[in-house]
């Protein structure tokens, strides 16, 4: 889904609210970032993200990158995720529909999907308990259609 010029007004107004508040320096290269993220359509890791913004001739460090997310992630813009043995995976968060994921342990293929029995489970436990759940995340891992099909074709052809 992308993000509309609404979205995108909305995250860096969060972002230099969050950065005042906190007493960090409001850098282009840090809304560079923002944007950069946002103009994301899916996961990310930040040697992805250091490239692309490279190719489009950004003055960015790694560790410019590395502190930047992490700044992203404390004001709820943007979400890690550890998806196995696989590098840290990133999204933008605001205004992106929960989700969950399946991981491939094969391939590290990672597909989105929304069930809205999760969010029947996620109130009901919640209720039940006494619990005020802020969000939630679920991975669930197994083998790809691709990966059975190539694992397949080897035996076959063994």
């Amino acid at each position: 889904m992308p993000t509309t010029p609404e979205t995108i007004e909305k995250v860096i107004e969060i972002f230099s609210a969050y950065l005042e508040k906190n007493g960090h320096r409001k850098t282009p290269e840090r809304f560079a970032i923002l944007n950069e993220v946002y103009a994301q359509k899916g996961h990310f890791d930040i040697e992805s993200l250091y490239v692309s913004m490279k190719a489009k001739r950004y003055r960015v460090s790694r560790a410019t990158l590395y502190n930047t997310i992490d700044l992203l992630q404390a004001c709820n813009l943007v979400r890690k995720h550890q998806f196995g043995n696989s590098n840290a995976q990133f999204e933008r968060s605001y205004a992106y529909k929960q989700h969950d994921h399946l991981v491939c342990t094969k391939c590290n293929k990672v597909v989105e999907f929304c069930d809205p029995r999760i969010q029947n489970i996620k109130s009901t436990v919640g209720e039940l308990l006494d619990f005020n759940i802020l969000h939630h995340s679920l991975n669930l891992y197994g083998i790809c259609s691709s990966c059975r099909k190539r694992e397949e074709f080897e035996k076959e052809a063994s």
